[in-house]
Order: structure tokens, then sequence, then C-alpha cells
């Protein structure tokens, strides 16, 4: 019997998440994380889902991907399941950043490897830790097939008037700067769910994806393909974050360094990791400001109607851009379980055909759901996204025999 078994791996730089799964039924058979790579104090959290076994943690040092990856398999080997097994087919690898070159999952070899390395300038703080996730685990199973899978890919369906930025296009090429898009694999699957869940084909239907999370983008996706996403040249642009500012006039930037003095790094600091909630009122965790918001907190309403105001934007942008919106789905951490951020972003959008119905949206519940009333033109779907499946998916449609 053919191996059916893919081990995604999820590599940051101090970090590395894992999912093991069976393609046979895309069931998982374990999940875990190591973080804190290089530091006295690392941590692994794996948990057997296949056996119905209990967490285990383990503390101590780990000194690098090399030692995270062993300390991964021998957990992995405890439950039967180690990275020396025959039924191991190949290893998914989330790459963040693909550029123009990759448009599809890609099979790993040197030239591939040397690509994504070429590309570290547009992701310096993403790519690196990719590539030391598939060296190493290339060098613990070289006869393995390991397959990248770019966060860029599913956007460069983009027409080039999407994709371009208006500034002179040699300079634009020579630095290869344009428009990427991020959160693919997770835009990839909420559209095809979303289209399973209206009971269609994804060439059938138009869905704008808003993915909110800590890291938020919007996406128009056009019979399966994506035809314009709210991140750009880098995962600042768009929507306002849990620490990114999103949108904003670069020539805010050239102030603060003539005016305000600060430097590039500084300026780079406060934009992604001081900006957006945070910077609004102190918390990026949107549970903490829905809570102060009911408390009567003046700050925290003010960021949770900017945040809003930016996401309405985006579905209006997106309705002009699709033409015919057959849903919109929200996903990931705050699309999935702030109901008070999906009311807001759809009302008064009425007109447009979008509506929440306010007992679907406050449901609970980790499946695909509609939470729009029965005869709403556009449905308005909650659907959680699945970024390691989508990975193991495509690892597995590539290699798999």
């Amino acid at each position: 019997m053919s191996p059916t078994r893919v081990l995604v791996l999820n590599s940051g730089s101090s970090s590395v998440k894992y999912q093991l799964l069976d393609m046979r039924d895309s069931s998982r058979l374990a999940m875990g994380l190591v973080e804190r790579i290089g530091e006295e104090t690392s941590r692994l959290r794996h948990t057997p889902l296949g056996t119905g076994g209990e967490t285990r943690e383990w503390s101590g040092p780990i000194a690098d991907h090399e030692a995270a990856l062993k300390a991964v398999s021998e957990e992995l080997a405890k439950d039967g399941l180690g990275l020396d097994s025959p039924e191991l087919a190949a290893i998914g690898h989330r790459v963040v950043h693909g550029g123009k070159s990759f448009t599809e999952p890609t099979v790993i070899d040197d030239a591939v490897l040397a690509e994504i390395e070429r590309l570290i300038p547009v992701a310096p703080l993403h790519n690196p830790a990719n590539l030391t996730g598939i060296r190493t685990a290339r060098a613990l199973r070289p006869d393995l097939p390991q397959v990248a899978v770019f966060d860029t890919a599913f956007h460069t369906t983009m027409p080039e008037s999407a994709a371009r930025y208006a500034i002179d296009v040699k300079t634009a090429d020579e630095h290869r700067i344009r428009r990427y898009g991020f959160h693919g694999t997770s835009h990839a699957y909420v559209s095809r769910a979303t289209a399973e869940l209206l009971g269609k084909a994804p060439e059938e239907v138009n869905v704008i994806v808003l993915h909110l999370g800590n890291g938020a983008s919007a996406s128009a996706v056009r019979g399966g393909r994506c035809v314009d996403t709210s991140m750009g040249l880098t995962p600042l642009e768009g929507l306002v974050m849990g620490t990114r500012s999103g949108d904003m006039d670069p020539a805010v930037i050239f102030h603060l360094m003539r005016v305000g003095g600060m430097s590039t790094d500084e300026i780079d600091t406060l934009l992604n990791k001081k900006s957006g909630l945070i910077g609004l009122c102190g918390d990026n965790d949107m549970r903490e400001i829905r809570r102060r918001v009911d408390e009567g907190d003046e700050e925290a309403q003010l960021a949770f109607d900017i945040y809003i105001h930016r996401l309405k934007k985006y579905i209006g942008a997106y309705y002009a851009v699709l033409g015919r919106v057959d849903a919109v789905a929200f996903t990931a951490g705050v699309g999935e379980n702030a109901s008070p951020v999906r009311e807001a972003a759809v009302a008064g959008l009425e007109e447009l055909g979008l509506a929440v119905d306010r007992e679907l949206n406050a449901v609970r519940s980790d499946e695909p759901r509609l939470i729009s009333p029965a005869r709403t033109r556009v449905a308005v779907a909650v659907v959680p996204t699945d970024e390691e499946l989508e990975i193991a998916t495509q690892t597995y449609a590539l290699v798999g025999r």
C-alpha cells in the first residue's frame, strides 16, 4: 500500500509548528509546537490525536531547528508515527513568499531552495526561517519528497492592474516591487469551502474572504481565482490588524524621518509591531477590546470603529471589483469567533444584499455555517480556516502515489 501520511511544517525564526495527517480521510494523527528554539527554556507541546492520548509537554534547551525536528520525531515515534515511518509520503512546508516564481506547490530541490533564498529581501522575517526548516527536514529525510506551499501562490492569478503599484516600472521591476498578497493557503481553502457550503463548484462562485486574525487580509475571489487582495509587497498593507497599521499615506514615513527624527528600523517597528489595534488602544486581543467597549471605554470603542470602517471599505471595494458577490466569508481567530465584528462589518450594507441574522451569528461552532437570513441576496458565512489541511492536500496531490 502506498504511503498516505503528510507531515506539515511551519518553521518560524524560533519555533516549529507541525501536524501529521493521513490523507486517506484527511484525519489528524498528531500536532504540536516547539517554541523558544535557541533558548534555555525551550518548550515542546505534542498532542497525539489519532490514538486519543493526552498532550505531552517538555521543557529544556533546544539549540536549533535540527534539534527541534529531532525532538518532534522522537515524540511522534512514541506514538508509532516517527519520521522514519514507511507510511510517511512527504513533508509539506509553509513558505511565506514565493514571489512571481512560484504559482503552485513545488517539489523542493536545490534550485527551488536557491530561489526561495533569492526572495529573502522581500520577506526578511519569514523566508530565512522557512529555509532553515526545509534544510533541516531534508537532512533528516533526504529520501523523502519535500514540497513548498507558498502563501503568495494563490494570489498570483491577480491581473497586473491589481498587482502593480503606480510607480516607475523600471524601478519596480528591478527591485521586485509589486503586490504579492499573503494568507494565500487560507484564502484558497476558505473560498473553496464556501462554495461547497453553498452547494456549488468553486468556478461558479464569487466570494469575498475576510481572514481576520492578529494579521488580517481580504481577498476577492472570482470563480476560484484570486483577482485582488489587501496585503501587498509585505503583510503591512491593507486592513487594520493587531499590531500593524494597514493602509497609510506613505508620506507619513518621510514625515517621521524628517520631523520625528526616527530611523528606518524604528519606523518599521512602529508600523509592524506598535500600530493597529495595539497602537490605538493598547490591546490587540479583540475579546479584551470588546470587553472594554461593553464597559464604555471610549478608546477601545474608537479602535473598534476604525477597525470596522477599514473592513467595510474593503468589502465595498471588492464588491465593486467582482461585480457580483455570492458570499462574504469570515475566517481565522477574529472572523470565526467575534460575532460583534461580523455584525458590524455588514451593518448598513443591506442595499448590497448583505445582512446578518443575530441568532445565527451568536451561535458558536467549529463547522462552516451561514449566518445570513434565508432570503438575502448575498450569503454571509463563517468558515473555519484550515491552512495545515490545505498544505497537506496540495502536497499529497503533487507527490501521492
